[in-house]
């Protein structure tokens, strides 16, 4: 029995590892007309035979993007334990994972890392890392136990083609070769059973550039819209540098979207183009399909008091002046804000920095208020984010949820980002691509028992 795995990242070298732990699986000899050129033992009924799991990598190496994820430390999944939560932070796909998930969950992705020597730790946000702090420590461990286990790791290998013979003209020799694979240098190869894990198309020069898609659509299936997701936001303002590096812990950003508004409330930095940070990976998530350029920007607002109504900041503000009236308005704000905010909020206000505080009149100290609450940005393009994810893919209604098995063509499984499914930053793409995998395999060895 033949497998072949396209693709070697996340999901795809789980999916290798599982299919070879699976081992071997028993063919019963039910009768001599259907079972004709297997070589039963005299004294048994039934034979074994190991499953020969081919792993075809384009790049010269395995994990291109696991490595370098999470700053090259690896976020390799996350510490929330309890599956429903979990699931909540996927905008994406949360129902069609439940399956995988509650098979593969962060605790056994733990559990299978650590037994691979690869020891792990949960930081204080419950993201979980290599405790050296090496991405490529993830990788080694999958790769050791391919090589260990005998899959046939065929790294250079760039497929162009995947063919179900038994859509074609073509009929494979053997009863059940049903997937002929042509690599670019021509060479070609039969399978039973193929494991799409080719990922996404973002961030191409990690190899992630969406033939999986195309391979998809010649085995029958559709592709949903594609955009990147969990980037940052480029900001037309031209002041963006002078506050760069400015962090707050907890801030509710809305983004203003063509058709809907979008909302999220954590942590954001703002960067010397515009702002980042998890919230705004976040919103980035949920706003995906939204178009924004110079020529056709959108508005975000963003409340840096988020858990302060509208009614107790102004009295405090007019509290504040009530004490530190003789304060230009500049000092003033910085009672508020970090002091590289201020011009810019006194900028905001129209008014000169010079001014007392107590000098504001009730208008002023309004529109005070409302810098503080609904912050103006203009979004003009994303940035890069912190991981590489790419919103879309295979639909979900193409797949079966318990096995990853496509509903159009027998034999083809999906696992990781090909499939229409993402999630927040922090380590839960990873894990999605960890459960997808693991299931894919497990799934493929116990349709052939």
């Amino acid at each position: 029995m033949k497998v072949a795995v396209i693709g070697g990242g996340a999901a795809g070298m789980m999916a290798a590892v599982a299919l070879k732990e699976g081992g071997i699986f028993v063919i019963e000899k039910k009768g001599a007309d259907l079972l004709e050129g297997l070589e039963f033992p005299s004294d048994g009924n039934s034979i074994e035979e190991p499953i020969d799991v081919f792993l075809f990598e384009k790049n010269a190496y395995l994990g291109a993007k696991v490595s370098i994820s999470g700053g090259g430390r690896c976020n390799v999944t996350t510490g929330i334990f309890d599956v429903r939560k979990l699931l909540e932070n996927y905008p994406r796909g949360a129902k069609f994972l439940m399956s995988a998930m509650f098979r593969f969950p962060p605790e056994k992705v733990m559990q299978w890392f650590e037994q691979h020597g690869v020891k792990l730790k949960i930081e204080e946000d419950l993201r979980v890392f290599p405790k050296s702090d090496i991405g490529k420590d993830v990788v080694a461990a999958l790769q050791k136990e391919m090589n260990a286990s005998g899959v046939r790791v065929m790294l250079g290998s760039d497929v162009v083609s995947v063919q179900h013979l038994k859509n074609s003209q073509d009929v494979a020799e053997k009863e059940g070769e049903n997937f002929e694979i042509t690599l670019k240098d021509g060479r070609k190869f039969l399978f039973d059973a193929v494991i799409l894990t080719t990922g996404g198309n973002a961030y191409r020069h990690t190899g992630s550039t969406g033939d999986g898609y195309a391979f998809a659509k010649a085995l029958g299936h559709t592709v949903t819209q594609l955009a990147p997701s969990l980037n940052s936001f480029i900001m037309a303002e031209p002041w963006m540098k002078s506050v760069a590096g400015v962090s707050f812990e907890k801030a509710k950003i809305t983004f203003y979207g063509a058709a809907k508004n979008y909302e999220r409330t954590g942590p954001f930095v703002f960067t010397h183009f515009g702002i980042s940070g998890p919230a705004v990976f976040a919103l980035s998530s949920a706003a995906c399909y939204e178009t924004y350029t110079k020529e056709k920007p959108l508005k975000l607002t963003i409340d840096l008091f988020p858990d302060e109504s509208e009614e107790n900041l102004f009295k405090r503000i007019n509290e504040t002046i009530q004490q530190l009236g003789r304060k230009s308005v500049k000092n003033f704000v910085d009672v508020f804000l970090p002091k590289s905010m201020c011009p810019i909020v006194v900028k905001f206000l129209q008014i000169d920095d010079a001014m007392q505080a107590a000098q504001l009149s009730k208008e002023q100290r309004k529109q005070l208020l409302q810098s503080f609450k609904r912050f103006p940005l203009t979004v003009v393009g994303r940035g890069a984010g912190d991981e590489f994810v790419t919103a879309g893919g295979v639909p979900l209604t193409e797949v079966n949820t318990n096995t990853m098995e496509s509903k159009i063509c027998p034999g083809l499984y999906f696992a990781g980002e090909i499939l229409d499914v993402d999630g927040f930053t922090g380590g839960f793409n990873l894990q999605a691509s960890w459960a997808t995998g693991r299931l894919a395999g497990d799934s493929l060895v116990a349709k052939l028992r």
